[in-house]
């Protein structure tokens, strides 16, 4: 169909992924409540204006991803898992922003290395062109459910030489931190965006193909104001939202 060909040019996005967004969009936006019956293919292919292949290419993903369930006989519904509730404030923790929400709240590191900092890191953190910082990747855990991917730059490292070990053991940067003398830190500034996951995030955060990300990038400062952390964080998108504080 030449709808369907004209889709699939634009934006470079594959025409199943585009379908699935908009479904998932009407789920989380309450058009498809809780346990509610879905169109039939049919109907969606003739919505989106696209074949029943990719329409059902793009379901596929959305009961990988478990907010659709299929039942023989009967068709597919809605299956929206709780998604947690995430402020970004001017003292966001990840700990303490999920209170209430979740009883076992973690992080683990994936692997880290001290290196030069690169410009845009070095000129956030109002360090010297390649001065050395820490830099971690990490995932941190909801219940035993990866909710967020992140990378962090820390500096300048000789600042912090065992924040890694500290992370290892703790769990949790708040506390790391505070063992390195930062008893208390504020966000200069929090950027959102969102995207698909890549290959490699799908896979650490077990999702599936096509999952969106919302990616927080922010500059950490000190006590004393001085910026000491740039990080990039990437969220599921089907299990956190972001609630943004005026605080």
């Amino acid at each position: 169909m030449t709808g369907e060909k004209s889709l699939d040019k634009s934006g470079g996005v594959a025409l199943w992924r585009r379908v699935a967004d908009d479904i998932r969009l009407d789920i989380n936006g309450g058009k498809f409540i809780d346990g509610g019956k879905l169109p039939t293919e049919g109907e969606l292919a003739a919505r989106f204006d696209v074949n029943r292949h990719t329409v059902r290419r793009a379901l596929a993903v959305l009961e990988e991803e478990g907010i659709v369930r299929a039942e023989q006989g009967r068709g597919r519904f809605v299956h929206a898992a709780r998604r947690l509730s995430y402020p970004i404030g001017r003292r966001t923790r990840f700990s303490a922003g999920l209170a209430g929400q979740a009883s076992d709240v973690h992080g683990e590191i994936l692997e880290y290395r001290v290196e030069p900092a690169p410009l845009p890191i070095s000129k956030a953190l109002g360090l010297t062109p390649a001065t050395r910082v820490l830099r971690m990747e990490s995932l941190s855990f909801a219940d035993g459910r990866p909710l967020t991917r992140a990378t962090t730059w820390t500096g300048p490292a000789s600042r912090f030489p065992a924040l890694a070990d500290d992370f290892r053991e703790l769990g949790s940067m708040t506390a790391s931190l505070h063992r390195a003398g930062v008893t208390d830190y504020t966000r200069q500034e929090t950027r959102i965006s969102a995207r698909y996951a890549e290959s490699s995030e799908s896979h650490q955060m077990g999702l599936a193909p096509g999952a969106v990300l919302l990616v927080g990038t922010y500059v950490n400062r000190d006590q004393d104001g001085v910026p000491f952390q740039y990080a990039m964080t990437r969220f599921a998108a089907d299990r956190v939202e972001l609630v943004v504080s005026a605080e």
